[in-house]
């Protein structure tokens, strides 16, 4: 992984001082007490509306997020563009429940695809379908329930939605992706998102749909949109993860006494992602690919199957990415050698971005997961730097 090793093109936009309070966070985040007191801490905080502002903001909010506003991510976006590492602006916002806080992110994103056009180090534009639609009517639809009358205006209006920003998208050119849900409520994501390709990707992929591959079924569903795409004739504009709701899948399945829609190990959901990246770079011609992972043999599997099929390491069909924050190692290594990265940069009011962070915590709990893995790295800089500084005294 020689490609991955070279910790000072890896945080050559780090200073010193951010380095030591980045190793500090990762240290604090290996601890499982520290964690969980974390967790509560801030769910008690949007609960009932605690001050945790001032401990939060100035800690992994800053390390995690791009700003407040979008205005605040300029100077990082521009920052970064100077390494060849470019970012997706992604409006933190989930779960709105009524027709104002809808049309409000609806506004906001078609601002963020408006300072894409005049930024070429924002190459796409991203939501979350959960942002359009109260979360119980797309379970509804994903239930069967989309039949019964009284939701059908809903599902419409979800519809409609969705096709206000990519059909914004498509006016400006730049790429939308939406994210992906819970199982329970993808398939009526699944169902519109190939909709909104059919119109609006005839000539280039416009709108992305996102498969999370730890779920058992995407990849026969990944092989039923390539059919779609042929036979419809339209480009097919993938964003491929491994997932995000695995906690939640298997609780929900054990609950409802279903079979659980994820694989029950890693090494599965491995072979799929693995398998999903074949098919695609197998279907380039008429596929766009946003390969979302932090996982270092997946993305030299990536790049060994691009020299297969002589793809070129700019290609822009093929784009990496990983969340700001995170896989610093990955993101700007592989930026250094030319392939397209493109950091996930989160940005939005305060009380938006807390469960987006809660989550960023608790995925980097483990001593062997993320956590340490950062802090390995980060380590491995600051050493370096001091025993540059040895030797010049």
């Amino acid at each position: 992984m020689q490609i991955f090793e070279n910790t000072e093109i890896a945080f050559k936009h780090r200073s010193d001082k951010e380095l030591k309070k980045a190793a500090i966070l990762f240290r604090y985040m290996k601890n499982p007490v520290i964690v969980k007191i974390a967790g509560i801490l801030a769910n008690l905080g949007i609960r009932f509306n605690l001050p945790v502002k001032w401990l939060v903001k100035p800690t992994i909010f800053d390390h995690f997020c791009g700003g407040e506003r979008l205005e605040e991510s300029r100077e990082l976006i521009n920052f970064m563009a100077k390494f060849n590492v470019r970012c997706v602006l992604d409006y933190a916002a989930e779960n709105q429940k009524s027709e104002d806080e809808i049309q409000a992110v609806i506004n906001e994103i078609i601002r963020t695809m408006d300072f894409a056009v005049n930024n070429p180090s924002v190459p796409f534009s991203v939501f979350k379908p959960s942002a359009l639609a109260p979360v119980q009517i797309l379970a509804n639809a994903g239930s069967g329930e989309i039949s019964a009358t009284r939701h059908l205006p809903e599902i419409e209006k979800f519809r409609n939605n969705v096709k206000t920003l990519c059909q914004a998208a498509f006016e400006r050119g730049i790429p939308v992706m939406i994210d992906a849900e819970e199982s329970h409520y993808q398939d009526i994501v699944d169902k519109v998102a190939i909709e909104m390709m059919e119109l609006y990707n005839k000539e280039k992929a416009i709108v992305f749909n996102t498969i999370q591959m730890y779920r058992h079924d995407r990849l026969n569903f990944l092989k039923d949109c390539l059919g779609f795409s042929q036979q419809k004739n339209y480009h097919l504009g993938l964003k491929i993860v491994r997932g995000a709701y695995m906690d939640q899948e298997r609780a929900r399945a054990r609950k409802m006494g279903y079979p659980s829609p994820v694989y029950a190990d890693k090494q599965s959901t491995d072979n799929a992602f693995n398998s999903a990246i074949s098919l695609c770079l197998e279907n380039i011609g008429n596929t766009s690919l946003f390969v979302g992972t932090h996982n270092e043999e997946s993305l030299l599997f990536l790049t060994d199957k691009m020299n297969e099929y002589n793809l070129k390491k700019d290609d822009q069909r093929i784009y990496i990415s990983q969340l700001q924050g995170m896989s610093d190692h990955i993101s700007f290594n592989m930026a250094h050698e030319s392939y397209n990265v493109a950091k996930y940069l989160p940005y939005g009011p305060f009380q938006y971005l807390l469960p987006y962070l809660i989550r960023r915590v608790e995925e980097n709990k483990s001593v062997t997961g993320q956590a340490g893995r950062e802090l390995q790295f980060i380590s491995r800089e600051i050493i370096r730097r001091k025993s540059l500084i040895n030797k010049k005294q």
